[in-house]
């Protein structure tokens, strides 16, 4: 029997941001990314011998139209004292995200004709800000660092993207962008900031796959 949870109650919170995480890496890309609005409930039943498992109700906001919601309900298992394989987490979206096709083309073409390959670092910058032209290299970063999330989260973290301290474009003998970064991410809990390579593959049609990390 799963035992209901305060919406605000630290461990709920920490498997909404791995759920949200996750399913940044599984849906995000250069034109589209999502936050957490509010966790509407949660849950959590505690499995013998396999490890803690959290029923989430999510409402999710899209980061670049903010009305625009979806509800999404999540469970996520955590497995007992393991720490090297990640978290399962099983998704569920009810709702549309609007279509993102014309912004990724757009997208891929000006980087598939830059004459040099971009490189950029601190995005945000100091102040907050993202230059507009960065900005789905940004949301980017926050589907490579989904993935991160996904994989290193355990019941005690809650990690968050803070900034990419670096990121490079490596050209490719393929149609794929490649995107080497280097992001900090900000763990809550311990409120460490730990640097983290990864590498992210990104096409208009196949959509994201994380190289290595």
């Amino acid at each position: 029997r799963a035992m209901e949870l305060p919406p605000g109650h630290f461990p709920a919170a920490r498997a909404a941001a791995l759920a949200v995480g996750y399913l940044r890496y599984l849906r995000g890309g250069p034109g589209c990314a999502l936050q957490l609005r509010e966790l509407r409930r949660a849950r959590r039943q505690d499995i013998d011998d396999v490890g803690h498992k959290y029923y989430l109700e999510l409402e999710l906001e899209d980061v670049l139209d903010k009305d625009r919601t979806v509800s999404c309900t999540a469970e996520v298992l955590y497995h007992l004292g393991s720490k090297s394989s990640a978290p399962d987490v099983q998704l569920t979206v009810q709702g549309e995200l609007r279509s993102t096709e014309e912004a990724d083309k757009e997208f891929y073409n000006r980087i598939r004709s830059l004459e040099k390959e971009l490189v950029a670092e601190n995005i945000p910058d100091s102040h907050g800000n993202v230059p507009p032209e960065l900005e789905p290299i940004h949301l980017l970063a926050w589907v490579a660092s989904g993935y991160l999330i996904w994989q290193n989260s355990t019941e005690n973290t809650n990690f968050h993207l803070a900034q990419v301290k670096h990121v490079k474009q490596v050209k490719r003998n393929d149609e794929d962008l490649q995107f080497d970064f280097v992001v900090l991410l900000h763990e809550m809990v311990s409120q460490e900031l730990l640097p983290w390579e990864v590498t992210l593959l990104w096409h208009p049609q196949r959509g994201t796959r994380v190289a290595q990390s």
